[in-house]
Parts: C-alpha cells; sequence; structure tokens
C-alpha cells in the first residue's frame, strides 16, 4: 500500500482522493488487498490509464492500480488464443502480439487505455462487420468481493462470463483476460476530406463498402474527413506513410498547431467557427498501407471533454441532422469535431451495441472551454433515439433511463447484487448508473 495522494484522469476533469493506494504484482495480490479493504471497511475500485470521461473509475477507499499485471501468460499462435495480464495498456498489447503473428481483430481510435478498462467501459472502433474490444474475449480471471478468485469461460461459469465482459468494475476486478485474436494483417488506409453533405448522402455506400469507415466533422465548416479502411494480408508489401508526413500530421497539425489554435479560441470564443475552418483547410488527402496496430490508433495530445452514444443505425442522418441544427442556438461555440463510427450488434448485456447494428456519434470541447450546456442539448437529441451511452464518456443518465435502454439491465444488477451485495465495488457513479448495491450502507 502507498500513500494518500489525489488522483485525476487524462482529461483531468475527474479527481478523487483514495485513502490508500494498492499496486499489486499478481492475482494473490489482488485478493489479499480486496480482503484488507472489506475488513477496514473500505470500497475498492480498480483503475487503469485513467481514459475514461465518466467518473467510473473514482475510488474513495482503496485504488487498486494493475499496472504490474500487463505481461502475455499464455499465447496459441494456432488457435490465436491469448491470455494477458488485464492491466497491460492496449499500445504495449498489440506490438507483444505481432511478435507472435497475431492481431486483435478491431481496435478504437486510442490505445493509451488498459486492456481490461477498455473492455469492461465498452470501448469500441469502427466496421459494419465488427463488434466492441469485448467481444474478443473468451475468458476472465476474476477477484470477488470475498476475496476469492474465479475463472470463467464458455465452459466454467459461463453466465459470468457474459455478463462481465462489459462489467463497469462492478462483479470484481478483473486480473486476466482471454482474447481471441486473429492472424496478423495489414490496413490499406485513404483520409481524405469531404463535403460533408456528400458523406451524408453516401454514408450507407461508405459503411457497407469498406471494412472500416469513420468521419470526423468540425462545426460550422462545410468539411469532414474521412477515413477508410480496407484489410490486407500481413505480407502484403506495405507502403506506409513517410516518418516526417507522419510527425507533421500527429504532432504538429493534429497536436500542437491545434492546441495553439484553442488556446486562444478559449480567450475569445467568436474565434472558433475561423479556428474549425483553418484546421479543416489544413487536411488534405493521404493513402498508405501498414499494420493493422500500427494504423488503428492515433495521437492524441489534446486534452478534451467528451460523450458518446451508440443508437440504432438507420437513424443516422435524422440524428446527424438533428446535432447539426443545434449548433446555431448555444452560447459557446463548439471548438471539437463529432465523430462518428459504425459497429456491429453484439451479445453483450451491457454493451451499447447489445442486439442492435449501431452509429456512435461522440462529441467532444476542448477542456478550458464550458461543455455542459452543449453536451446537454445533445443528449436531448440521443435521448428522443433511446440512445445508449458509452460507459467511460461523460453522460447524465441514471437507472430509470438505462433500465429502459438495456433490455438485460435487470440481470446484470441481480448478478451484480448476488456477488456483491454489500458495495465493495461500486463508487457513486455505479451507484447512480445502476443503483446501490441491496446490502450497502445508506
Amino acid at each position: 500500500m502507498t500513500t494518500p495522494t489525489t488522483w485525476q484522469n487524462w482529461s483531468g476533469r475527474v479527481r478523487s482522493a483514495p485513502e490508500r493506494i494498492a499496486v499489486p504484482a499478481d492475482t494473490a495480490h489482488v485478493a489479499a488487498t480486496v480482503k484488507s479493504a472489506v475488513q477496514d471497511g473500505l470500497r475498492v475500485k480498480a483503475v487503469g490509464s485513467g481514459h475514461s470521461f465518466s467518473e467510473i473509475a473514482a475510488a474513495d477507499g482503496v485504488q487498486v492500480r494493475l499496472d504490474r499485471l500487463g505481461r502475455l501468460v499464455d499465447v496459441d499462435a494456432e488457435s490465436g488464443l491469448v491470455t494477458v495480464g488485464s492491466g497491460i495498456p492496449l499500445h504495449r498489447l498489440t506490438p507483444l502480439l505481432d511478435e507472435h503473428g497475431l492481431a486483435m481483430e478491431n481496435l478504437g481510435d486510442i490505445d493509451r487505455q488498459t486492456l481490461a478498462g477498455a473492455t469492461s467501459t465498452g470501448t469500441h472502433g469502427t466496421g459494419g462487420r465488427f463488434g466492441g474490444i469485448a467481444t474478443q474475449i473468451r475468458g476472465l480471471e476474476m477477484v470477488l468481493a470475498d476475496g476469492s478468485v474465479v475463472t470463467t469461460s464458455a465452459d466454467e461459469r459461463p453466465e459470468l462470463l457474459e455478463l462481465a465482459r462489459v462489467g463497469l468494475g462492478a462483479l470484481g476486478v478483473i486480473t486476466a483476460i482471454t482474447l481471441q485474436c486473429v492472424p496478423r494483417f495489414a490496413l490499406h488506409v485513404v483520409d481524405e476530406p469531404m463535403p460533408i453533405d456528400r458523406v451524408l448522402d453516401e454514408v450507407d455506400d461508405l459503411v457497407e463498402t469498406n471494412d472500416h469507415f469513420e468521419f470526423f466533422w468540425f462545426p460550422y465548416t462545410d468539411t469532414a474527413l474521412t477515413r477508410r479502411f480496407q484489410r490486407l494480408p500481413a505480407d502484403t508489401e506495405l507502403e506506409p506513410e513517410g516518418r516526417l508526413a507522419h510527425w507533421f500530421d500527429e504532432a504538429v497539425v493534429s497536436n500542437v498547431g491545434w492546441d495553439a489554435l484553442l488556446r486562444v479560441a478559449a480567450r475569445r470564443p467568436a474565434f472558433v467557427p475561423r479556428v474549425n475552418r483553418i484546421v479543416t483547410g489544413a487536411l488534405s488527402r493521404r493513402e498508405y498501407s501498414d499494420l493493422s496496430h500500427r494504423v488503428f490508433a492515433s495521437r492524441r495530445d489534446v486534452r478534451f471533454n467528451e460523450g458518446e452514444y451508440a443508437f440504432e443505425r438507420g437513424r443516422f442522418r435524422d440524428v446527424f441532422g438533428e446535432l447539426r441544427s443545434l449548433l446555431g442556438g448555444l452560447d459557446h461555440p463548439v471548438a471539437f469535431p463529432f465523430e462518428c463510427r459504425f459497429v456491429a450488434a453484439d451479445d453483450i448485456p451491457l454493451a451499447p451495441t447489445y442486439r442492435r447494428p449501431s452509429a456512435y456519434i461522440a462529441f467532444h470541447q476542448y477542456r478550458s472551454m464550458p461543455h455542459q450546456p452543449f453536451f446537454d442539448r445533445v443528449e436531448d437529441v440521443f435521448d428522443a433515439v433511446d440512445g445508449r451511452p458509452h460507459w467511460g464518456k461523460m453522460h447524465r443518465l441514471g437507472v430509470p433511463e438505462l433500465s429502459a435502454r438495456y433490455p438485460r439491465f435487470a440481470d446484470f444488477v441481480a448478478l451484480r447484487d448476488e456477488l456483491d451485495p454489500t458495495g465493495v465495488f461500486t463508487n457513486d457513479y455505479l451507484d447512480r448508473v445502476l443503483g446501490a448495491p441491496v446490502g450497502a450502507a445508506r
């Protein structure tokens, strides 16, 4: 155990001051930490990289940092099954998989999260035929509220595996994850600015004809940055982006230069539309190919606050149109783009894509600019289409709304109450979105 300290998430908005911090080296140490906390009447919250924008990882009792649980435990290159410590960040995991000729089937556009954090919050990438990262899970090792260690698979406690793949940290501390990986593959990439009206007209075709498609639209402009990926065999002759061009775009245009413009805009909000036009004007067409783990994720140095919702994919144009129209009524301009992605339905009860082919729209605001009035207006739009929030992003919903939008919400809560009746693993956020556990102190 280490002495108390203040913790904050990546954006700097969420802060907490746990009474104790544990950095366990193995599963037995995690179990001992949980038992000790229970004896002392403290709640336990595992934390990864802090890249969630919601308060899901905020701890007031014992904060368990899983940094040391980050090694490959077992690799079966023939079957593609890989077991790994839950605290490994995705950007460290993917090169290790590559050394064994393997890759994750799909990834998001940021890879700083830990594997457990990404899967537990329903983090996803894009691709109409591909599910979120948690759909790749085939087994879990977990420490429960009584300090016992359980393993789950299709043959061993399958009901726990089914629900814990996107478990919000509410069912236990995940210490190891078994993934179904695929043979390593490459991606052919086309990044191209397009008129936003053309993108909206062609969006169904763009999703269907590309393995992965997404786009970013900066408010007050007529241009979207589209990203189209096609999967290729790993032995394809690659044509990666030049190092200088990649550095200039990632470090200068997309991060340092943009942040400098946003700092000016934060002091002079009327400058925001001009900043957005400057940024979109700097975008250019890029085409290259590289191994998948070098392509999916992008560098993110500019700090912001973010929310994101999934909704029925067939309603995408209408929803996007509503979001586009609300911008004119805001007192504070929006300096960040909407990010639009498309994901397959799955069978994970608390995944936002449960039994529903979905579009995701993420909304952001620069960290030093007012965000709440804008976020409230956006959430009104998603409320009208039964939108389901990304658990790691900011949202205002509670039990009444969420229980109506997730068909198996009650099943999840019942299992949580069975496994953790006194609320060892809860916090204020989980009490809001799931309700307090049946035996928790009121």
